[in-house]
């Protein structure tokens, strides 16, 4: 029987997905595999993509074994994506380095000129591309080329995505969707061209980037030694498919006003889904193009799951056990806060260089304080994001949390009740893979719209929030952001 499959490229993992599209409940197959970050100086993020390649070739291979096994067949397959690579390719499509990643920080004197000595070319550029200005967009990256190493920003006969690579070696053609093109701040989607104002910054000719495409569109797989190892059949179709955090956002079910989707990973952000392009009068929050009538509005965060796992490291205790000692604490950890800024920031403060804090430290406070605070520091710096979207779209009535997170218990109950809003678990932690496959549905007709596709996602437990607790958290939360504006503006 034919079934859909859903890939998710992230930065530490290939996934894959496979689902009936009668039954989006039910798993036929799954598959991981890990993939290494190269930190050649310090700041620097790259990954090489040719063992990008082989991690989808090892879990599109073990995605099709159990689906032959089972007596299906993968008809077609959509693609959801890390945002904000950049790699240099030749005319075949073969890398001429490394891809440069979002957690990449090198093109941070870019960024700040287009903040400070540039500020109305930054502001004209984020009003035009919806895309904040930070050292992880392509826009910024592609400067840093300009300046550093000139040589391969004229060598070079492309400048891509990890997608894109991957793409063309799927298809043989060179496209972007509106999706990712969204996020390289190089691409107007209102007049859908790529930005004079921004590819004059970037240095980039317009023949060395992509064409841009719907997140619907289809072709098919390339034949060819390279692609028979994925073991597909010779008539499956590609979808190219959308950005990890637009999909994630549909994969949630997270398309309807009121519905705030929140996913923390390794990194974190915060989405709502709009009808309309929106812009912040401060170019605080990203606008990406999901398809013609619906954009995804929001905010990332560099620290989420990843202070968890410090706090592990310094602690030497597996997770659980970390944990267990931070539910002993209430909430408000007795006074002590936490700023999350282990790995600079992007929202709300877009700020590379912002660094992370304990304060109010007294006698009292054990390491199971400093576990609490930690966990809810996270989560605040995340609703001050939520704040934003507030103020431009209103209020949440509802959260929809995924992400590895959302197998704690105790993290998504100090969700809603820092919220005050319920928070509805999706039942698989599998968004992007969800995302791409109810995408495979719009694009095929079976259904009309993604507002109808997204009510085909299922959700397990809802947590209520705590009315004492939240009354109780909001007085901490005024604490803690007043605590950071002042330690920023020192």
């Amino acid at each position: 029987m034919d079934c859909f499959v859903g890939v998710d490229v992230g930065t530490t993992n290939v996934k894959a997905l496979a689902l009936l599209p009668s039954d989006l409940n039910t798993i036929l197959a799954h598959a991981s595999a890990s993939v290494d970050t190269i930190n050649p100086e310090p700041g620097q993020a790259e990954q090489d993509v040719t063992a990008i390649w082989n991690a989808l070739v090892t879990v599109m291979a073990d995605v099709n074994r159990q689906l032959v096994r089972a007596g299906h067949t993968a008809s077609h397959v959509a693609f959801s994506t890390a945002m904000h690579s950049l790699l240099a390719m030749d005319n075949a499509g073969k890398p001429m380095s490394h891809a440069i990643l979002w957690s990449d920080n090198r093109a941070e004197e870019q960024a700040n000129a287009l903040r400070t000595s540039q500020k109305a070319l930054g502001d004209a550029i984020y009003q035009q591309t919806g895309t904040p200005i930070h050292p992880m967009i392509p826009l910024c990256k592609l400067a840093w080329l300009q300046q550093h190493d000139p040589r391969l920003l004229r060598r070079a006969a492309r400048f891509g995505s990890i997608k894109e690579y991957l793409w063309h070696r799927l298809t043989g053609v060179f496209e972007i969707d509106f999706s990712m093109a969204t996020a390289t701040g190089l691409f107007d989607p209102d007049k859908q061209q790529w930005s004079p104002q921004a590819i004059a910054f970037a240095g980039v000719r317009t023949d060395q980037l992509s064409a841009f495409v719907p997140t619907t569109q289809q072709r098919p797989l390339q034949i060819n030694d390279d692609t028979a190892q994925l073991g597909f059949s010779a008539n499956v179709t590609l979808v190219i498919g959308a950005s990890d955090g637009c999909l994630a956002n549909l994969g949630a079910g997270g398309i309807k006003p009121g519905v705030t989707t929140l996913t923390i990973g390794t990194s974190g952000a915060i989405r709502q889904t709009v009808k309309e392009p929106l812009r912040d009068p401060h170019g605080r929050l990203f606008c990406y193009w999901l398809d013609k009538d619906h954009y995804v509005v929001g905010g990332p965060t560099n620290n989420g799951g990843n202070v968890l796992e410090w706090v592990e490291q310094l602690m030497q205790k597996k997770t659980q056990a970390v944990l267990d000692e931070a539910e002993t604490i209430a909430p408000g950890a007795d006074g002590l806060l936490f700023l999350p800024y282990l790995q600079g920031e992007r929202a709300p403060l877009w700020n590379a260089a912002a660094r992370g804090a304990y304060l109010n430290i007294d006698f009292q406070h054990t390491q199971a304080h400093f576990v609490r605070a930690a966990l809810e520091g996270v989560l605040f710096n995340l609703l001050s994001i939520n704040q934003l979207l507030t103020r431009q779209i209103g209020p949440s009535r509802v959260i929809h949390a995924n992400g590895g997170f959302a197998q704690s218990r105790l993290w998504v109950q100090m969700l809603a009740d820092m919220a005050g809003v319920p928070v509805r678990l999706n039942t698989s932690n599998e968004s992007g893979s969800m995302g791409g496959i109810l995408l495979i549905c719009k694009a095929l007709g079976l259904a009309k719209s993604l507002d109808e596709a997204a009510d085909r996602v299922s959700f397990g437990d809802t947590i209520q929030p705590d009315p004492t607790r939240s009354r109780a958290y909001q007085q901490v939360f005024r604490n803690w952001e007043k605590a950071r504006t002042q330690l920023l503006n020192d």
